[in-house]
């Protein structure tokens, strides 16, 4: 019985070298850097708010360029003005290394955010050096320790594997805050939301995303039949951008495909929204459908999309009856994004599994609950993961959830640089002042219970 005992003894209680080496270990991830997945507009901000508070950080960029993603969609005109887009820690920053700002009520374009704003503010001398440019995350993880793993976790550093510029490289950090976004993981067509090899194998002839219809991609589009497939804002910008190539080239036909049960459904608030810009989009496109100069076909979900002799067919269910649209030459697909968790399977995570959202955020950003678009103020909190020290922000903690606005990431990052800096009642602190969107639960549902519940009631 006393081997017994000694056995279990022996199992289970650390050994005094053990301990030390933890306790080393503990030390060690103390004095590492917070790491930062991606340099965008939130994870830039994420280092601007470290930094004014003395915290020592890396960011790692898989583009060449901090941005690299927004220049993508440069040509786009954001519907936010400069207000909503600057990080306040980050303009006092750049003011103190006089950057002169720009008219605050302005729209700016995704290149001129990058040009006069994300540019100037990965150059300063507080956050460059520390930016890994062409660094791309193959994985983040706990030193030498699986998923699997529990004893003295949270001591341990995370390892992020990448490639940087073609070599195997890897970092270690204290806390690591995952702003990779979802831009480049579109969703499919297709409405069941699966990939389909139809659909992969027509990639020449689908762009995912916004493309420069009136600039460099104004050739593959003119005089043609274009299906745009989407109900949101992205869609309505492209959607826009043909309608006026078709002033100028007047045998292009536009399709606007949508799952909305019913058109105006898309037009959001319009003269109701607090963002002038958004509002006028719903306004714009009201009127072009009105006009004809564009055809609606809503609600159509798409079943197949697949090549046929006279270019792409869709098939799909329309009230109940299946059809087909064939003769398509091109589509624009804007069925939002998703994001990537790949980079994370050795991380323990909780995430929503309908919104694929952080998990705390999921019950106040679902659109299945939510209409407006209106999100409450959340910060660190709401975004803590079970692995101690990691948070996923920015739209990437969004998920699919399509309403994700700059504005939000700023005050989350805030918060969670707070709190990985001991300032625990800053962290706590949230305000989020977002603009209304003018459409909310309470003006689409028509009984007193559903009324009730709504998050904007």
């Amino acid at each position: 019985m006393t081997n017994q005992i000694d056995l279990v003894k022996g199992c289970c209680t650390p050994k005094k070298n053990e301990l030390e080496k933890n306790s080393q270990n503990n030390g060690k991830a103390r004095a590492l850097p917070v790491a930062i997945i991606g340099a965008g507009p939130v994870g830039l901000a994420a280092a601007a708010h470290l930094t004014s508070r003395g915290q020592s950080f890396i960011l790692l960029e898989a583009g060449k360029q901090a941005g690299a993603n927004i220049k993508s969609w440069g040509h786009i005109r954001l519907f936010s003005p400069w207000r909503y887009n600057i990080d306040k820690a980050a303009a006092s920053l750049l003011s103190a290394n006089g950057w002169v700002q720009p008219q605050m009520e302005t729209l700016p374009t995704g290149e001129e955010l990058v040009e006069h704003y994300l540019k100037p503010l990965s150059s300063l001398p507080e956050i460059k050096p520390f930016i890994h440019l062409n660094t791309k995350v193959l994985s983040v993880g706990r030193k030498d320790t699986d998923k699997m793993k529990t004893a003295n976790r949270d001591d341990i550093p995370f390892v992020i594997h990448t490639e940087q510029n073609g070599e195997y490289k890897t970092f270690e950090s204290r806390a690591v805050i995952d702003a990779a976004g979802t831009w480049g993981n579109p969703n499919p067509a297709s409405s069941s939301g699966i990939w389909l090899a139809d659909e992969r194998e027509l990639k020449e002839k689908i762009f995912y995303g916004i493309p420069d219809v009136l600039g460099s991609e104004q050739q593959r589009y003119r005089n043609k039949c274009i299906a745009v497939v989407g109900g949101g804002h992205s869609a309505i910008n492209a959607l826009l951008d043909l309608a006026e190539l078709k002033e100028f080239y007047p045998e292009t036909e536009i399709l606007w495909i949508m799952r909305r049960n019913q058109v105006e459904d898309a037009y959001g608030g319009e003269e109701k929204d607090a963002l002038e810009a958004r509002g006028r989009l719903g306004s714009k496109i009201h009127q072009l459908v009105d006009n004809g100069q564009m055809e609606a076909v809503t609600p159509f979900r798409i079943q197949l999309v697949k090549e046929s002799e006279t270019g792409i067919e869709l098939i799909g269910r329309q009230n109940g009856k299946q059809i087909s649209l064939d003769g398509i030459d091109e589509m624009i697909v804007n069925t939002g994004n998703r994001p990537d968790f790949s980079i994370i399977s050795e991380l323990r995570t909780s995430i929503d599994s309908a919104t694929e959202s952080a998990g705390s955020l999921a019950p106040l950003i679902d659109p299945n609950i939510h209409s407006c678009g209106t999100v409450r103020p959340h910060g660190e909190k709401e975004l803590r993961q079970p692995e101690k020290n990691f948070y996923i922000v920015g739209s990437k903690s969004y998920g699919r959830a399509p309403t994700f606005l700059m504005a939000t990431g700023y005050e989350q990052v805030r918060s969670v640089a707070a709190y990985l800096s001991g300032d625990f009642a800053a962290a706590e602190k949230v305000e989020l002042d977002l603009p209304e969107t003018g459409v909310c639960s309470v003006n689409l549902k028509s009984s007193i219970e559903e009324s009730a519940s709504s998050c904007c009631n």
